[in-house]
């Protein structure tokens, strides 16, 4: 595919593994400069080298932060104040019994799921909508 993503910066979210991993590599390829997002250094790390390996010429970006908190999304946002693509891959999924799930349990894959997105799209769409020049940068939910 040709995309023609040269010069455009892109983040994943919780891509050092996985689906993340795939999609950070399928951009790559595409030309994009990729941010290599993970909790762990050291997962970062082996992701970066996984990249290298298949795509030497790579244009990667380390950057560890758990974007499931506030903390890592300010973190992100701090490093890496423009980006032209974001993906937002986090999510977990636990098998748990409806009945005995606790509101803290509930409220802690709301945070990972949903609000990490919320987050960062917050800060990264509304700039991307101004650089574009769209028309009508009011998104409503």
């Amino acid at each position: 595919m040709q995309l023609q993503l040269n010069d455009r910066i892109a983040l994943v979210t919780a891509y050092s593994g996985g689906i993340g991993l795939d999609i950070a590599r399928s951009l790559v390829r595409e030309g994009a400069t990729v941010i290599i997002n993970g909790r762990t250094s050291e997962g970062v790390k082996q992701a970066c080298e996984d990249i290298y390996a298949q795509e030497s010429e790579a244009k990667l970006q380390p950057l560890v932060a758990n974007n499931s908190t506030v903390e890592g999304c300010q973190k992100t946002i701090t490093e890496f104040p423009d980006v032209d693509i974001i993906v937002n891959n986090l999510g977990i999924y636990e098998v748990v019994d409806f009945f005995s799930t606790t509101d803290e349990q509930w409220q802690h894959i709301f945070e990972v799921n949903i609000m990490s997105g919320v987050r960062l799209n917050r800060h990264y769409l509304s700039k991307m909508l101004v650089s574009k020049k769209l028309p009508d940068n009011n998104i409503y939910c």
